[in-house]
């Protein structure tokens, strides 16, 4: 077997009996404690079981199976004990989300056992994670492909808004930016209801009609309501229907939330999402920025002290003019890509990826494509406000 288990134990001679015992069947490392166990986990990676006696000084068994849940929870958690009391027993249950209780002296041929079903329990838990994770990852390229498709322009936004989004979630430390990221990919999946004419006025910043501000402003509950049955994506779903409400509680949707109540991912959202209709609509990023300090309890000012310190990444850019069978992967559109009889094919400010290029090559083909065209090729990371100013 190539799984590892780490047995855990304060008496070296219990240690050296696991090895002696159950070496010709199982990869086994030892701990004498539970910090220097959690040394190896964070070392050597995450084990497929681990077994901890119960009483050992310091760090009980109780406690380390507990931090063990936390650092890897697919791991399957052991315990070996010689106190049969319940409440020790309801304890590790509770707390380390034990596999199985084993009791001292345990017979090297029981513990063979319960080591082999441990494993078998952490194929199946691997197993099932790899499964979901390719089908999540599944339902998103279908859902992002579709809206690709229908409607290239809402694509093109959500595109720039993933990079934004991914800059603010590094500058304020945020967790689960995974989350963050697919919630802007699929932020504007609504837009499928929306015509593609409305959203053109919606990116140069002209009137809406009644009827097409009541679309626009329901698009965030669509999206919403075709994310939320995907597994998962509970968060982000949340992320969606929350993306056009402001930080003083006006806007979509027509409830109580304001301020902090109102999820972190949806608070950085907005501020992506309405920084890239400003500068996409022909605004120059600073020029963006203090038309957003302007909006008076719009944003959240944390949020918004964040974008200030990302905007401007752009100027990291040069612009390059090639033709379609020279496009290549982290190349950026730098103008709207249209067909010879106008209509449009791609937005601007969309990455291009392995698909995009294999697209734009087959109309290429049936040479249904004006060429050149322009790219952003990205001449130097890292670009700040102070770069910006500096060039501007």
């Amino acid at each position: 077997m190539t799984e590892k288990i780490l047995c855990v134990d304060d008496e070296p001679s219990i240690l050296d009996a696991y090895q002696r015992g159950l070496r010709k069947q199982f990869h086994i490392d030892t701990a004498l404690s539970g910090d220097q166990a959690l040394k190896a986990i964070d070392a050597e990676g995450s084990y497929a079981v681990v077994v901890s006696d119960m009483r050992m000084p310091g760090m009980d068994g109780v406690q380390f199976l507990a931090a063990v849940k936390q650092r890897a929870p697919e791991t399957v958690r052991i315990m070996l004990t010689g106190n049969t009391d319940q409440n020790t027993a309801i304890e590790a249950v509770n707390e380390g989300a034990i596999f199985r209780f084993l009791t001292k002296p345990c017979a090297p041929e029981t513990m063979a056992k319960v080591l082999g079903a441990g494993i078998a329990q952490y194929r199946l838990v691997t197993a099932e994670k790899e499964l979901l994770e390719k089908t999540l990852r599944g339902s998103i390229k279908v859902l992002t492909d579709v809206l690709s498709l229908t409607n290239p322009i809402a694509f093109g936004h959500a595109s720039r808004v993933r990079r934004l989004v991914r800059a603010l979630g590094e500058q304020l430390g945020m967790e689960k930016s995974w989350q963050l990221e697919i919630a802007a990919m699929l932020s504007q999946i609504g837009c499928v209801t929306i015509p593609p004419d409305t959203l053109e006025k919606v990116y140069h910043g002209r009137k809406l009609t009644p009827e097409e501000a009541q679309m626009l402003d329901a698009h965030p509950a669509v999206g919403r309501n075709l994310v939320a049955n995907i597994p998962r994506l509970g968060e982000v779903a949340e992320i969606i229907s929350y993306q056009q409400k402001r930080f003083d509680g006006t806007g979509p949707p027509a409830d109580s939330k304001k301020e902090k109540a109102i999820p972190i991912g949806a608070r950085v959202l907005k501020v992506a999402l309405d920084f890239d209709t400003l500068k996409w609509g022909g605004s120059r990023d600073l020029d963006v920025l203090v038309e957003l300090r302007g909006r008076t309890g719009w944003y959240d000012p944390e949020v918004l002290t964040a974008m200030e310190a990302v905007a401007g990444y752009e100027s990291s850019f040069e612009i390059r003019e090639v033709r379609v069978r020279d496009l290549t992967t982290h190349m950026m559109l730098a103008e709207d890509i249209l067909s010879r009889d106008g209509t449009l094919i791609v937005s601007k400010g969309q990455e291009v990826t392995p698909s995009l290029c294999q697209r734009l090559k087959n109309f290429a083909r049936k040479r249904d494509i004006q060429e050149p065209i322009h790219v952003l090729v990205q001449a130097q990371a890292g670009s700040r406000v102070a770069q910006h100013s500096a060039q501007g």
